[in-house]
C-alpha cells in the first residue's frame, strides 16, 4: 500500500518536491480518530517516545530523591539544541547525582541549534557529549542508575538493568512487543525498537489518560506530559517547532518529534495520542503534517486552530529574504 502525498513544496505556483506519509490519531482503546496512509507497518519512533522512555526516571523515585521538578523531567524527554542552558542542566543533574559529564555515553556532536553551534565555535570550543541533543535523557538514565544503586557503566546496551527497565516500560505502555528481532541501535547509542505506528498513537493516548496503567505509571505518565507541557524549551530549544508548538498550546498539547522524521505526542484534554510518519525522513515534511494534524484536532478553538495553520503552511525564503515558495499539506491531509 503506497501511502498518500501528504506535504507539497512549491515554487511560485508549480509543485516542486511531494512527500508521502502516514498519521494515526487513537484513543487509549486503540480506536482511530484519524487515519491515513499504511499506519500498520512497523517504524522506528528513535526520539519521539522519550517521554516513555522518561517513566523510569519518575516511577523510580530518581526524580524525586535529587530534588527535580518539572525542568529536569521535560529535560529527560528532550532532543535539545546544544544551546548553554541545556548543557549547563545536564551537568547539574548529573552533578547532583554525584557523576561528571564524563559518565555520559551518548556521544558527542555539535549543537543541533545553529546559533549554538556558531557561538561554540567562535569561543573556540570543541562539543561535548553535553552538548548532544540527548544529554538529557541519558542524564536521567544516570541518575535512576544512581538512585537504584545500578552500576551505570554500559548504560547504553541491551542487556543494561536501567535498558530491560525501559524496554519492559515501553511495552507495557505501547502494548507492542519489543524483542531483539526489533532491535536497532539509536543515534545516542540506546537501543531502539520498531513498532507498529498504530502502537505508538495507542501508547501516548494512554500517557494521556491513564487508562490501561497502574497508578504509579499513570500518575508518572502525567508528570511527564505535564512537564514537557510545562517546560517546552527544555523538550527542544529556541526556533525548534517543539518549542513553538506546545508554546502555542500554552499547556494543551504535547509533542515530540524523532530522527527520520517521526511524530509522537497527545492531547490529554481529548484523550488522544498521535503518530505521524513521513516516509522520505524529511523533517519539513513531518513538520507541516503534525502541524496540520493539531489544526484539525484543536478545530473547536479558532485562535489555536489558527496558529496550527500557519505553522503548518510556512513560507520558504532564499538567502536575500525573498519569497519564493511555500510548503503546504494536501487535501488528503487538510
Amino acid at each position: 500500500m503506497a501511502n498518500p502525498v501528504l506535504v507539497e513544496v512549491t515554487r511560485g505556483n508549480i509543485v516542486e518536491s511531494t512527500h508521502r506519509g502516514s498519521v494515526i490519531v487513537a484513543d487509549a482503546d486503540g480506536r482511530s480518530v484519524l487515519e491515513i496512509g499504511d499506519v500498520d507497518r512497523i517504524i522506528f519512533p528513535r526520539s519521539a517516545v522519550k517521554a516513555i522512555q522518561a517513566l523510569p526516571f519518575v516511577e523510580s523515585g530518581a526524580a524525586d530523591a535529587f530534588g527535580f521538578g518539572q525542568r529536569e523531567i521535560a529535560f529527560t524527554g528532550a532532543s535539545h539544541s546544544g544551546e548553554p542552558k541545556h548543557a549547563t542542566l545536564a551537568a547539574e543533574m548529573l552533578d547532583r547525582a554525584g557523576l561528571s559529564p564524563g559518565a555520559l555515553e551518548c556521544g558527542a556532536h555539535w549543537p543541533m541549534g545553529q546559533q549554538a553551534a556558531l557561538d561554540l565555535a567562535r569561543q573556540g570550543k570543541v562539543p561535548m557529549a553535553l552538548h548532544n541533543n540527548c544529554s538529557g535523557k541519558h542524564a536521567g538514565f544516570l541518575c535512576t542508575c544512581q538512585h537504584l544503586r545500578i552500576d551505570y557503566k554500559g548504560y547504553v546496551s541491551a542487556g543494561h538493568p536501567l535498558q530491560e527497565m525501559v524496554r519492559d516500560t515501553m511495552e507495557s505502555v505501547t502494548g507492542a512487543p519489543h524483542s531483539i528481532e526489533s532491535c536497532g541501535i539509536d543515534g545516542c547509542s540506546i537501543p531502539t525498537y520498531s513498532v507498529q505506528q498504530r502502537k505508538l498513537a495507542q501508547g501516548f493516548a494512554r500517557m494521556a489518560t491513564g487508562v490501561g496503567l497502574g497508578p504509579k505509571r499513570a500518575e508518572a505518565a502525567k508528570g511527564v506530559l505535564e512537564a514537557c507541557m510545562a517546560e517546552p524549551y527544555y523538550v527542544a530549544g529556541t526556533g525548534m517547532l517543539d518549542t513553538k508548538l506546545m508554546e502555542a498550546a500554552a499547556g494543551r498539547i504535547m509533542i515530540k518529534m524523532g530522527a527520520e522524521s517521526v511524530y509522537c505526542g497527545a492531547i490529554p484534554e481529548l484523550g488522544l495520542g498521535i503518530a505521524i510518519k513521513c516516509d522520505d525522513g524529511t523533517v519539513r515534511a513531518s513538520e507541516v503534517m503534525v502541524a496540520a494534524v493539531l489544526a484539525k484536532l484543536m478545530a473547536d478553538d479558532a485562535e489555536l486552530a489558527g496558529k496550527m495553520t500557519e505553522f503548518a503552511n510556512p513560507v520558504m525564503r532564499n538567502w536575500n529574504g525573498i519569497e519564493v515558495g511555500r510548503l503546504r499539506p494536501t487535501q488528503a491531509l487538510a
